[in-house]
């Protein structure tokens, strides 16, 4: 799916009224199976940003176009039909505590399932085979018919990852998958995700604090602060002085080999005796 946004302006889902935009102006495109990456300081505008490409937020101001299509102007049926190709992956799950993990990663597939299907699968899942496939790809088929407030909240953050694996879904938008994972599991996290959407021809928008792992597993960067684009530029033309005007004040933030650029240590005081 292509997308596009136009000078594009949004307000945070709980924001107070005649607060700021927490988005403002942004113009920013993808390619239909293009992947890049959000990156920016905490209160930059990232997950706000995220939630207008989805259509669970509508612009303020400036047009977003799916497919050369303002989702906003058709009828709300026409709505309800695009939201079947777009798959939005919050940073917390929305899992409920007592469903089995089979029926929370198939029921990334209720949006193109009928209202019976939809009610039978809660019961009695249908494609449970697909659901340990994916789960295998995250390391988790163990977990198959676990209780979801059973496992740790990693395990859960994998569990909403790998529904997008079953969505049939043409953009994909992930926000801050690896903010409960390890090292490890994030480095796998984001193989996983990247090689399957590349796969199957989706679009994929993340949103990630981890600079380090943008940087290596995503071709295109996207800068954002305070609610504006500060850079959009191919991984291997984001530099340190990049990062440092991009987190200025929020330096701390950076992670792994990214931040060794900037030195957090004061520097020694030099006593000079007389």
């Amino acid at each position: 799916m292509n997308i596009v946004l136009q000078a594009v302006s949004g307000h945070h889902p709980s924001a107070k009224p005649g607060a700021p935009a927490a988005v403002r102006a942004v113009s920013l495109g993808a390619r239909a199976g293009e992947q890049l990456a959000i990156i920016g300081p905490s209160g930059a505008g990232k997950t706000t940003l995220l939630h207008l490409m989805a259509c669970a937020l509508q612009p303020a101001a400036g047009a977003l176009l799916l497919d050369g299509q303002d989702p906003w102007q058709p009828s709300r049926r026409a709505l309800q039909r695009l939201r079947k190709s777009l798959f939005l992956a919050p940073q917390v799950p929305p899992l409920p505590p007592r469903q089995r993990v089979v029926t929370a990663v198939l029921a990334g597939r209720l949006p193109h399932e009928s209202l019976w299907a939809s009610l039978r699968s809660l019961f009695y899942p249908h494609d449970i085979a697909l659901a340990h496939r994916v789960l295998a790809a995250f390391d988790m088929s163990d977990k198959l018919f676990e209780r979801v407030d059973r496992i740790s909240g990693g395990e859960r953050q994998r569990v909403g990852l790998a529904r997008a694996l079953v969505s049939q879904a043409s953009l994909w938008l992930v926000d801050e998958p690896l903010s409960a994972l390890d090292p490890t599991r994030s480095q796998h996290a984001l193989d996983t995700l990247t090689r399957a959407a590349h796969e199957r021809g989706a679009t994929l928008i993340a949103t990630l604090h981890h600079v380090e792992m943008a940087l290596a597993h995503f071709p295109r960067i996207v800068g954002l602060r305070d609610g504006a684009v500060a850079f959009d530029l191919p991984a291997a033309q984001v530099t340190p002085a990049h990062l440092q005007a991009l987190y200025a004040q929020h330096l701390h933030e950076l992670t792994g080999p990214a931040s060794d650029a900037f030195p957090t240590d004061p520097a020694p005081v030099v006593m000079h005796c007389r």
